[in-house]
């Protein structure tokens, strides 16, 4: 399981990265990594990284507009840089964040599917994420 100070090396290289840089869209191999339906994975098409963020042992791309997007590796997950026109591990991919400088590929080895994505929106709502996550994000609407 990747631990706090593996979280924060994948954190540091991650904002050298793509702060600055719009997220081109997310390929998802893998529908079930996929947490949250609201709001669509598809409103982050486009939008600059802001700023990539640490959340306890989850990583957060921070984008325009107060949109988040929430990795959470869980036991088995990785990330792996691809430069452009490298190609992902296929069986073990969840899902591809594309940039115009390269692609993130979000694996997991194990077979549970435990590691985890999530679309958040508002400063409110990230905060509720952090405070107990999904559930405390339900009891707030």
């Amino acid at each position: 399981m990747p631990e706090l100070p593996d979280v924060e090396v994948y954190r540091e290289a991650l904002a050298q990265r793509v702060v600055g840089t719009p997220l081109v869209r997310v390929v998802l191999k893998n529908p079930f990594v996929l947490r949250t339906a609201v709001p669509p994975l598809a409103d982050l098409d486009g939008r600059v990284v802001r700023d990539v963020r640490r959340l306890g042992k989850r990583i957060v791309f921070a984008f325009d507009d107060a949109y988040y997007l929430v990795v959470h590796l869980m036991i088995a997950g990785r990330l792996q840089w691809l430069p452009e026109g490298g190609k992902a591990p296929a069986k073990i991919t969840l899902a591809l964040l594309e940039f115009g400088t390269g692609t993130l590929a979000f694996t997991e080895a194990g077979s549970k599917r435990r590691a985890s994505l999530h679309v958040v929106h508002g400063e409110a709502a990230l905060a509720a994420f952090d405070m107990g996550g999904l559930d405390v994000l339900r009891a707030t609407r």
